[in-house]
């Protein structure tokens, strides 16, 4: 659609911004960042911010051909990164096993990978924005 027709239906913004929210409540569950468990339809305790895109405007018509070989660099750093949380995630089990709570810098560090997911996913899956994310875990 974007790269022939130059637009991005609504229904189709609607139901990948729906899907990514509610990959987002799963995941913050799963890596014990909410123990509230993840409901199928309300926004509860994650709010993803993802403006609906003006495709004739905002978007470059053939970018969406090459976006996923632009963000390869993003899945080599994610995919260590990723690995680095699951032993945090191990590790913060723990330390709510003993003390009640998550350190705030496990808590940072997981929450900062997770946001930085989510902005390549927005530009590389979801086609959302033309901009490049950063490489960084702070917005």
């Amino acid at each position: 659609m974007l790269l022939f027709c130059q637009k991005y239906p609504k229904w189709w913004f609607d139901w990948n911004f729906n899907l990514a929210g509610f990959a987002a409540r799963v995941t913050v569950y799963i890596t014990l960042l909410s123990d509230v468990y993840p409901s199928t339809d309300e926004e509860q305790y994650v709010h993803l911010q993802l403006p609906y895109p003006n495709a004739k405007e905002d978007l470059n018509r053939w970018l969406p051909l090459v976006k996923w070989f632009l963000a390869i660099p993003h899945y080599i750093v994610l995919a260590v990164l990723s690995i680095i949380v699951i032993i945090v995630v191990i590790i913060s089990w723990f330390a709510i096993l003993f003390t009640g709570r998550i350190p705030k810098n496990f808590f940072e560090f997981i929450a900062g990978v997770f946001r930085w997911h989510l902005r390549v996913a927005g530009y590389a899956l979801l086609l959302t924005t033309d901009q490049y994310p950063p490489f960084r875990l702070v917005e």
